[in-house]
């Protein structure tokens, strides 16, 4: 099977949602298609994809460091092994979080998965930690700011963010709310984010994570975030 055929009918699994064994005949054999899917992902195509998407849109339009916000979405997971947990706000049923990172215009810079129990706090340092391209060193006259929300408001937290060299911001949604009914022009940063998550979700196979495997889950994360970056770049 060519490669391009075999990446266009991988993209539609993303996209649709089905499961392999479903992909219409005309796409390809889904074993082939799964066979190749395995293959690039233990090169590490798709985090590649997701890397270059960075580097052609920083060159384009410019990824936005002076403000960077991070925050966790849960997602059921009911044939996940590695990195899945109970989710508390689905009856305790399997489930994976995942942990973000994202510009100021909510481009996406780093995603780690973990457990649906585990607190958004304990991702924050792997997050942080998981940028896939050059983060350019923060100076007095080119500070960074991280946004946060009070999920993460703890002494350590700060002293985290601190030691990573960013200004953090932790408000609660009722606090920007109300700063911004206070100062006119006020602009929350913090929703970047969980619009990115919104974003991913249009990628029907994140909806819900049918894969056992946690690498195999990764490289379609990988895979939606390459996708969003080339759309911007070429849309």
């Amino acid at each position: 099977m060519p490669d391009r055929q075999a990446f266009a009918a991988i993209v539609y699994v993303l996209r649709t949602g089905l499961q392999w064994n479903a992909l219409p005949r005309q796409l390809g054999a889904s074993s082939t298609v799964h066979d190749r899917f395995q293959e690039w992902e233990k090169a590490g195509l798709f985090k590649a994809l997701w890397q270059a998407g960075l580097e052609e849109y920083d060159e384009v339009q410019g990824i936005q460091w002076e403000w960077q916000a991070v925050d966790g979405v849960m997602t059921k997971a009911p044939f996940g092994q590695g990195a899945t947990g109970p989710n508390p706000t689905d009856r305790a049923k399997t489930g994976t979080k995942r942990s973000m990172l994202t510009d100021g215009a909510g481009i996406p810079l780093a995603i780690v998965v973990d457990g649906a129990n585990r607190h958004d706090c304990k991702l924050l340092c792997a997050t942080l930690d998981g940028i896939v391209i050059a983060r350019p060193q923060p100076s007095q006259e080119q500070s960074q700011h991280l946004c946060l929300d009070a999920g993460y408001d703890y002494p350590v937290m700060r002293l985290l963010v601190r030691a990573h060299g960013y200004r953090e911001h932790i408000r609660s949604r009722g606090e920007e709310q109300t700063a911004k009914a206070i100062f006119p022009g006020y602009r929350a940063r913090r929703w970047v984010v969980e619009r990115t998550h919104s974003w991913l979700n249009r990628s029907r196979r994140l909806l819900v994570r049918w894969e056992k495997k946690t690498c195999n889950y990764l490289a379609f994360l990988h895979l939606a975030c390459a996708q969003l970056l080339f759309a911007k770049v070429f849309g």
